[in-house]
């Protein structure tokens, strides 16, 4: 908590912003059960009412209030966005650590390995894992990791090269002392904001990617998150001929810009006070 409060002192005008604008969008996924009238999962008014009083952003063709689906459709995609970020971080970074501790062979496997990941055409990929595996929120939280983690591990590895090169560093490997207490003496305190900056922009790409695979179909139906809400609007004939579109589309889309911006500000603001580009 002391950290957050001293990163809000320190931040500009548009990252205090940018973390405000966060902040309201988790309370809405913990909380948005209690700030709604009505079910997200079953039909409260008529189909494809324009936003009023007792409906704030309309209905869609099911008569579903999409308030409701919007604040239950912030915690399912927070919900896949952390698990991903979760996931790829830690895969990428142990990854990245025992390659760029180890060195020689190990190094050589763990790289290529990575690279042979990188080369794959991630959306068809991701699109015939998804298909194959079936639509749920674990799965999908384990295919977006699968492609996310490798950009992490080289990040990774190239700071903890840089780290390995301090003469107190290899004073410590000519004393015999271990991985363990080098890590958590020397390394753990460097490497923890470049996996911190990692997260957050892992973050931010598990969205837009999540929206993408539920707006194509591949998501967990049984779980509305924004980009499946996205995806029942655009099943819907001629949407854009019509008024609907203007609540029906644009609650979602703009609430998945809105989230997506506020990661990425708050990130930009952790890459100017650590002077690292990712």
């Amino acid at each position: 908590m002391k950290k957050i409060i001293i990163y809000i002192r320190s931040a500009s005008p548009i990252g205090k912003a940018a973390f405000l604008l966060l902040t309201a969008i988790i309370i809405l996924s913990i909380f948005g059960s209690q700030l709604s009238r009505y079910p997200h999962d079953l039909s409260s008014g008529k189909s494809l009412e324009a936003p009023s009083k007792d409906h704030k952003l309309g209905t869609d063709d099911l008569g579903i209030d999409l308030w409701a689906q919007i604040c239950n459709g912030a915690r399912i995609s927070m919900i896949i966005s952390l698990g991903v970020a979760t996931l790829a971080c830690g895969i990428g970074s142990f990854i990245g650590i025992i390659s760029g501790y180890k060195g020689g062979i190990i190094d050589y496997i763990l790289m290529r390995f990575t690279d042979m990941v990188i080369v794959l055409p991630q959306l068809p990929t991701m699109i015939v894992l998804g298909a194959f595996f079936g639509p749920s929120i674990k799965n999908i939280i384990i295919v977006l990791s699968l492609f996310s983690w490798t950009r992490i591990a080289r990040i990774t590895r190239a700071k903890l090269l840089t780290i390995m090169e301090q003469d107190y560093i290899k004073i410590a490997k000519g004393y015999g002392a271990s991985f363990k207490y080098i890590y958590l003496n020397h390394i753990q305190s460097q490497i923890l904001p470049i996996i911190v900056l990692c997260f957050i922009k892992t973050t931010g790409k598990a969205i837009v990617a999540e929206a993408s695979l539920s707006f194509l179909g591949l998501g967990d139906p049984t779980s509305k998150s924004w980009g499946l809400i996205l995806n029942r609007a655009m099943d819907f004939n001629g949407i854009y001929f019509t008024p609907y579109w203007k609540w029906w589309v644009a609650s979602p889309l703009i609430a998945i810009v809105l989230l997506v911006v506020s990661i990425s500000l708050i990130g930009r603001e952790l890459e100017n006070k650590y002077d690292f580009k990712m």
